[in-house]
């Protein structure tokens, strides 16, 4: 089987993009993809998605089989050395199914460990008699959300987001509306993250949040309140918004 050389890959996507007269940009903006993910594949940091092969092969004006061979072929390549290509495609996108696995895994146990640790926080608050509805309403949305974000979340749009501008995201039970924001691959994994920090930081901050108030300003509860549903929904919108809007 062809064994692909991330670095000649690379300098090959390089090579071909600058013939065209593409900035790492502009290449990017035709894949509705980072800038930052073509410097990574021609840096030999990454290699592309097996569903980006064929769009960047037709952007560089060339085929899918040399762009993998990483060279241009004058004539017709032997029926074996096709077939070699082909594994290696085959091969290519199971490593990228196995590295979906291994992050998913990883993703499971971090949220893992924030039930734990959220946990010991509310049995710490219940022992200060602080705990109440508001806190377990909180907690309970911020672990859907670290679910959803951590584990649930599709890394990838449809292809509609990309070619249409689309403010609203509905998967199930979840549901995202941002206004004059518009949603596509560019920005999604950015999106996810803030969703992610958010949710694993919500977990952790609002039962100690509850217990400052409680010592150092225990006469202000109610406002305190106000305060934290204010945080709670600002922390996830703002960020997603401003997010949203750099990698638009």
């Amino acid at each position: 089987m062809y064994e692909i050389d991330k670095e000649k890959f690379g300098g090959f996507v390089a090579q071909l993009r600058k013939e065209k007269g593409f900035t790492q940009k502009e290449l990017a903006e035709k894949l509705f993809i980072s800038a930052k993910a073509v410097s990574k594949w021609e840096t030999g940091t990454n290699l592309p998605d097996t569903a980006m092969l064929m769009p960047l092969a037709e952007i560089l004006d060339i085929s899918v089989t040399e762009l993998l061979l990483c060279k241009r072929e004058e004539k017709d390549m032997p029926v074996t050395q096709v077939e070699n290509v082909v594994k290696t495609v085959i091969a290519f996108s199971d490593g990228s199914s196995q590295r979906g696995v291994q992050i998913k895994r990883r993703n499971i146990a971090v949220v893992a460990v924030l039930v734990v640790a959220v946990l010991a926080e509310l049995v710490f608050v219940s022992e200060r008699g602080l705990l109440n509805d508001d806190i377990l309403t909180f907690e309970v949305i911020a672990f859907i959300a670290a679910l959803y974000f951590f584990i649930f979340a599709k890394e990838k749009l449809p292809a509609y987001y990309d070619q249409n501008r689309i403010s609203t995201y509905s998967d199930g039970f979840f549901r995202m509306n941002v206004p004059f924001l518009t949603f596509n691959n560019s920005n999604w994994p950015h999106i996810i993250n803030v969703g992610r920090i958010w949710a694993a930081v919500s977990m952790i901050v609002l039962p100690i949040l509850y217990l400052l108030v409680d010592i150092f300003a225990p006469k202000i509860w109610m406002a305190a309140d106000f305060v934290f549903i204010l945080l709670f929904l600002c922390g996830l919108f703002v960020p997603v918004y401003i997010v949203g809007k750099k990698y638009e």
